[in-house]
């Protein structure tokens, strides 16, 4: 269940409002940024030293210099201008001096963030399975799971921890198509684990790069690098190798998580499709809170009517009667609650300080780690075979987040 997210942007940048300012007065580094019409999102940060601009996208990610070119078109990209006024030694060897602690502190806060996004992930597959094995109701699960996020970000809310967003009228149609698929990418995992073992329904989610390579070609008519073609061989031919030989294979749980991947990444490239141009834009987090409080009104009528009420004293009294008290179980569904929404949080936190590939990347190591730990936690039984699948497809997984990096060339492209 990954968390990425699509920040709606205002249109461009209006030269009336720079009327005032007086050349003079300016500072002697000035960031100036560009924005598109067609853009979702430009992050303009004097701080950062490179030249280039990053647009994020928390349900995808992509490195900095391919991640327009799969979204926008060629003209709908822009980069961030510095202008720099000469500056003496002195002040340079200061600043280099003052930015040093800065950057090491920002260093260790994102090595923080990174280990919290992973024990959290950890910990919501492990609390997870064990309340779907003996809970078999995969939509009620995921419907409790949306309620405590929804739960936790009134409190964000009410406290002020966070200013509450401001929804126009043209982002209604692209946030509701986000959140349906959200929550259909949830569930849809959700039952995948409730049928399988984690390390198998994570295994086969590895293969979310061949459906966003297959969706931009069919529907935006994007032609893909050869290095991220072939990037894709490792990936099919692990997951292939690693469903020959689960032990715990299953059809519908093999379904549920290869239409998880169909569901993300067909919602990744049709976002592009229902742009906001002149509003505000959503930040990361506030985007993400809206999509999960309509995840969970979407879910509770369907839930409702397709599992029913199941959270009485007699469902959870038959699950107690499978080595799990009743005490024990709705404390490990409070548990898994709050990891899947703190952890897709700090996903969101994190892809706003760096740049796509090394949250690519980061992504691609949480599912090892997660794979790894499931597997030791479960003690799921694991065939050679079965390892050498595994680790070929997270391998081509990380083959593709670098492939991305790479430009394509004008003359193929």
């Amino acid at each position: 269940m990954e968390s990425y997210a699509l920040a709606l942007s205002s249109s461009t940048l209006n030269p009336k409002s720079l009327k005032h300012l007086n050349p003079n007065t300016l500072p002697k580094t000035l960031p100036i940024c560009s924005s598109s019409s067609s853009s979702l999102h430009l992050l303009c940060n004097s701080n950062y030293k490179t030249t280039s601009s990053h647009t994020r996208f928390p349900f995808g990610s992509y490195s900095p210099q391919n991640f327009n070119s799969f979204l926008f078109p060629k003209e709908a990209r822009n980069d961030l201008v510095v202008v720099r006024a000469a500056a003496s030694a002195p002040e340079s060897e200061s600043s280099g001096d003052s930015a040093n602690p800065a950057e090491f502190g920002r260093s260790l806060q994102l090595a923080a963030m990174f280990g919290v996004w992973y024990i959290l992930n950890i910990y919501f597959n492990i609390f997870n399975k064990q309340v779907l094995k003996v809970f078999p109701y995969p939509m009620t699960v995921t419907t409790f799971q949306f309620g405590c996020g929804t739960l936790m970000i009134l409190i964000m809310w009410a406290l002020k921890l966070h200013p509450r967003p401001k929804i126009y009228k043209s982002q209604i149609v692209p946030v509701l198509m986000l959140a349906v698929a959200h929550t259909m990418g949830n569930l849809l995992t959700n039952i995948s684990l409730g049928r399988v073992a984690v390390s198998f329904t994570h295994t086969i989610k590895a293969m979310e790069p061949f459906f966003t390579v297959l969706f931009s070609a069919l529907l935006l008519s994007e032609r893909p690098t050869l290095w991220v073609v072939a990037s894709l061989v490792p990936i099919v031919g692990g997951v292939a190798l690693a469903s020959f030989t689960e032990a715990s294979f299953n059809w519908i749980g093999f379904g549920s998580a290869m239409a998880s991947n169909v569901t993300n990444q067909s919602r990744n490239v049709l976002s592009k499709k229902f742009m906001v141009r002149k509003e505000e834009a959503l930040d990361n987090i506030n985007l993400f809170s809206v999509i999960t409080i309509i995840s969970f009104i979407l879910l509770i009528p369907f839930v409702l009517l397709l599992e029913g009420f199941k959270l009485t004293p007699d469902y959870l009294q038959s699950a107690a009667s499978q080595g799990v008290n009743v005490r024990e179980l709705c404390v490990r569904s409070v548990l898994a609650g709050f990891c899947f929404h703190s952890y897709q949080q700090v996903s969101y936190m994190i892809l706003q300080m760096v740049n796509p590939v090394t949250h690519a990347v980061g992504n691609c190591v949480k599912r090892v780690v997660v794979i790894v730990s499931s597997v030791i936690f479960f003690q799921t039984p694991v065939s050679p075979i079965n390892s050498l699948g595994t680790a070929l497809a997270l391998a081509g997984v990380f083959l593709y987040s670098r492939a991305k990096r790479i430009k394509p060339n004008p003359k193929t492209a």
